[in-house]
């Protein structure tokens, strides 16, 4: 009975990832070219994938941040930024940039478009799939860059790296971490929670499901199962058969979720510093509790958007101030997993 339940299920995630696809493929017409640099991608490439919106004051940090770990080429949607994200991205000479003005959530908060990318751009080369306000980490990366990193998956036969998202936050209110676009977000906010996170995994994706962190603590108290997930798996050497579930958090064929793990020593896992805490957190969570267009069900996140607004403080006297990879390692949040 157990052979045939499991046969069934496969049957039906065979048939939601090419449903996944085709909506995808459906959606190509909604990104218009705004720069194209495609041609330069070299074969091999690691290739940076995102979809932003009004991200200005992160984007030289975050191009920066990436180029230094080994990124050859961007490729970004924009979704209708009037704050200069466009211009600012047009003008950099390994990012393509395509622009769309159709619902966020609608596309499945970015991924449709994305999608579109990867299967045309990425299949055959390591991409690394991100949010304007993720900042990628790993063990060593800064003595040895993301090409030595997937040389060594691609000997172990590796298709994915996971990453454990880790909110960044400041000492203060938010609204007083002032931060400019020259600035380093990680000087910014400083914090973290080093503890309080649960990991599961889930029956039928595979896929391990994390929760905790500040936004636990301060927002989902009461209610911790609606807290936000904090698994991803970013780093896929990327095949146009693929498709991202649920942003970046779990994929089909399943069996790619299987590669972020935190009870087996030999699989390295890193971290996506996440600096959604800056100032502008305020008038974004203003802006977005109106739009709509970042949760499934935004009914419920209503009270959630309203303590970001109230400008609270994330810190607690158990909040620990970041200290790099090495830290991070021996609190057990990321793994080099037997690469060095």
């Amino acid at each position: 009975m157990g052979a045939v339940a499991e046969g069934w299920t496969a049957y039906a995630l065979r048939w939601r990832r090419r449903r996944l696809l085709a909506r995808s493929f459906a959606k190509r017409r909604q990104l218009t070219v705004r720069a194209d640099r495609t041609a330069a991608i070299a074969p091999g490439a690691i290739l940076a994938f995102a979809t932003m919106r009004n991200e200005r004051l992160r984007l030289p940090h975050w191009i920066a941040h990436h180029r230094a770990l080994g990124v050859d080429h961007f490729l970004v949607v924009d979704n209708g930024s009037d704050d200069g994200s466009d211009d600012w991205l047009a003008a950099q000479p390994d990012v393509s940039l395509w622009s769309t003005g159709h619902g966020y959530k609608a596309s499945r908060f970015g991924i449709d478009w994305l999608t579109v990318l990867l299967a045309r751009y990425g299949h055959g080369h390591w991409c690394l799939t991100l949010d304007a306000d993720e900042l990628f980490v790993f063990a060593h990366h800064d003595r040895r860059d993301l090409r030595a990193l997937t040389d060594w998956l691609d000997d172990r036969g590796r298709r994915v790296m996971g990453a454990l998202m880790l909110d960044l936050y400041p000492r203060g209110p938010l609204g007083a971490a002032r931060h400019g676009p020259d600035d380093d977000p990680l000087v910014t906010l400083p914090y973290f929670d080093a503890g309080n996170y649960v990991v599961t995994r889930q029956a039928r994706l595979q896929n391990l499901w994390v929760q905790g962190g500040p936004r636990a603590r301060a927002f989902f108290a009461t209610e911790p199962r609606r807290a936000p997930t904090l698994s991803k798996i970013p780093l896929v050497r990327w095949n146009r058969r693929y498709a991202y579930v649920s942003s970046t958090h779990s994929a089909l064929p399943r069996a790619l979720n299987l590669g972020f793990d935190f009870d087996r020593a030999d699989t390295p896992r890193g971290a996506l510093l996440h600096t959604k805490f800056l100032s502008n957190i305020l008038s974004k969570s203003a802006e977005e509790k109106a739009r709509r267009e970042h949760f499934e069900n935004s009914d419920l996140y209503e009270g959630y958007y309203n303590a970001l607004i109230e400008d609270p403080i994330l810190w607690c006297e158990s909040s620990t101030r970041y200290a790099g990879w090495r830290q991070l390692e021996g609190l057990g949040l990321i793994s080099a997993g037997g690469w060095s």
